[in-house]
């Protein structure tokens, strides 16, 4: 009997969709999987607020300000290549956070981890690209986004349910032997591809990981150590100005680390403030609500997992319908419709926030919370992916991602110093009376997101006679679905996500 050529077209396709997405879920999932734990690591090796703190930024910072270059280090090496180094490393990395001995190594090991993942994450979704089918790629990246998503939105109740069946130190311990068994997959089902660009941006990677350190840095210590003071002030200061000379050194640089250029393409500076804005504001909520509802409710860390499920299992319900939503009213409005609704979650638990408060009452705003998480993270990748050009997609994943965990990493810094500012650990009031400042903080920044979103146009456009599908891609009558991106990216709708490397590249819009 003759063999199927599309099945085996198809199983690349899906061996490269399992290895990446089990991949990113881990790295995704440490984000937030040690919220729940952060009491009882408390309680094991000790530490205030601060170091707390640093057990989340010090995976994050890393993660964000290494992504980048993790992009241009696997378009130079070989993105397979880096991908495996990247698993590797936040295997072992991970194995040394679950025997920490200590709050300093702890930290230090959350930082490696942070490394692994900024080599993996990038490329991942380039691999994924360069394996599946022109056709499927729209249901293939809004899959992979959505896992993505649904590994962020359930770290707290992953990591509850870990702590009280096992211990805090399995929540890393179980990335070993999926890593251990993702590393030989990789080897033999993922093929090797390189980019164009084969420079590495040394110096915009020190500028931006030193001034992205300072302000965390700052944030972190300015209620403790006073905002005036000398190591405060020279972080905020001295941080911000490295920022301003990474601005200026991107734009002058002949390989740049952050292609500036992109941000005139009014999608992909949408789509990018705005899951900055959606990281900052809900991730500095997640790090607080999990410790509330352990610290102030009383609940153990496997009851605040399961009493935030109408949150974090919403995406599992909802991301299927997300999908239907884009074909038929378009990525721009269901990604402004999701955001408004974490905005309004936030602020029902700012509104309804006590010591003694009823489940119930919570029940609304972790509903709602968790929809419009669902909704956000469906349609994002995709519409992403297909502003750009084919081979800038490995540098766009990478910009996306690490803003996405700046501003994960800024939202703890900034809502924990709002909180530390009018509460504590103390008691349970005074935890709250932190905690309602804090979440309103983050609602109007979620709130600012829904303004950022609706940058992005509205109407596709043609590009030489050819329609543009939605997110940007360009259609032609000839080929198996999209096979070029528009810089611009003017499009709204179903979002279809360009090809891999084509030989026909349309030419930019102005």
């Amino acid at each position: 009997m003759a063999s199927n050529p599309t099945a085996r077209k198809g199983r690349p396709a899906v061996w490269a969709f399992v290895i990446t997405s089990t991949a990113g879920f881990m790295a995704a999932l440490d984000n937030l999987v040690v919220t729940t734990a952060l009491p009882s690591i408390r309680a094991h090796l000790g530490g205030g607020i601060t170091d707390l703190e640093w057990t989340v930024n010090a995976y994050t910072l890393t993660f964000a300000v290494l992504l980048m270059l993790g992009a241009a280090l696997g378009d130079r090496f070989g993105r397979r290549r880096l991908f495996i180094i990247g698993l590797g490393l936040f295997t072992v990395s991970s194995l040394a956070a679950s025997l920490a001995p200590s709050i300093d190594v702890l930290v230090a090991a959350r930082a490696a981890q942070g490394v692994g993942a900024a080599l993996l994450m990038p490329v991942s979704l380039t691999l994924l690209t360069s394996a599946v089918p022109a056709a499927r790629r729209g249901v293939a990246f809004g899959a992979w986004g959505a896992v993505n998503g649904m590994a962020v939105a359930m770290g707290p109740l992953i990591g509850g349910a870990v702590v009280q069946h096992l211990s805090w130190q399995w929540i890393f311990a179980l990335n070993v032997p999926i890593g251990l068994l993702l590393l030989p997959l990789a080897r033999l089902r993922l093929t090797e591809s390189f980019g164009p660009n084969s420079r590495l941006d040394v110096t915009g990677t020190a500028l931006a990981s030193a001034g992205l350190f300072g302000i965390v840095y700052g944030l972190i210590r300015g209620n403790s150590d006073g905002w005036t003071s000398v190591p405060v002030l020279s972080g905020l200061v001295g941080g911000a100005v490295l920022l301003v000379g990474f601005i200026v050194w991107e734009s002058r640089a002949a390989h740049p680390l952050l292609p500036l250029r992109l941000f005139r393409n009014r999608t992909f500076a949408a789509v990018n403030a705005a899951s900055m804005l959606m990281s900052l504001g809900m991730f500095g909520a997640i790090f607080l609500l999990s410790q509330y509802l352990q610290n102030v409710q009383g609940y153990s860390p496997m009851g605040a997992g399961v009493r935030m499920l109408p949150w974090t299992g919403m995406p599992m319900i909802v991301a299927p319908l997300a999908g239907l939503l884009v074909d038929r009213i378009g990525g721009r409005t269901v990604i402004a419709v999701g955001l408004a609704l974490q905005a309004i979650g936030l602020g029902w638990f700012a509104a309804i926030a006590a010591a003694h408060i009823s489940y119930a009452s919570q029940v609304p705003g972790l509903v709602i919370s968790g929809t419009g998480m669902a909704l956000f993270f469906a349609p994002v990748a995709a519409m992403l992916m297909g502003s750009v050009k084919p081979e800038e997609q490995g540098v766009a994943s990478g910009t996306n991602n690490a803003l996405r965990e700046v501003g994960g990493a800024l939202g703890v810094a900034v809502l924990t110093s709002v909180f530390t500012a009018r509460g504590s650990y103390a008691s349970g009031q005074s935890f709250v009376d932190g905690l309602i400042p804090a979440l309103w903080v983050g609602a109007a920044v979620v709130a600012m997101a829904v303004v950022a979103i609706l940058i992005a146009p509205r109407r596709s456009r043609t590009v030489q006679g050819q329609p543009v599908a939605a997110g940007g891609a360009v259609t032609d009558a000839s080929a198996d679905g999209p096979v070029g991106a528009v810089t611009d990216g003017s499009a709204e709708g179903p979002v279809g996500p360009s090809a891999g490397p084509s030989t026909q590249t349309p030419e930019p819009v102005a």
